[in-house]
């Protein structure tokens, strides 16, 4: 049990690192409505730019959170349940976009994963 929940926190942590770091100025196929970047998504959603740094730092302390948890494993749970919460906000984004599913489909495993590693990492 412990070897999937610590592959699961390093999948879903890497995969947060991928979207904010190494692709935030990037196009995807997965990006809302027609945006080109991170900057682009969030203000075609109608969000303010501050917000979109607060959600990067969230998700990216969250990420953080996971790996550490591997060492301090009473980090696991309250990250897994705030990447719940981010990613159910995500998905409503898209949906109140009126993006198709494909676009929405990341977030959803994102959201899917977390759950799993907050009930995994229950005592």
């Amino acid at each position: 049990m412990t070897y999937l929940l610590t592959t699961l926190q390093l999948l879903v942590a890497g995969g947060l690192i991928n979207v904010w770091v190494l692709r935030f100025n990037k196009g995807t196929n997965y990006r809302g409505k027609s945006a080109k970047n991170m900057r682009e998504e969030f203000a075609a959603y109608g969000l303010p730019g501050w917000f979109m740094w607060l959600v990067g730092a969230l998700k990216l302390t969250s990420a953080a959170a996971l790996i550490f948890g591997i060492w301090q494993p009473e980090v696991i749970f309250p990250s897994a349940v705030g990447l719940v919460v981010l990613m159910a906000g995500a998905i409503t984004m898209h949906l109140r976009a009126g993006d198709p599913f494909v676009k929405f489909v990341p977030a959803l495993i994102m959201l899917l994963l977390s759950v799993i590693i907050a009930i995994l990492s229950l005592p």
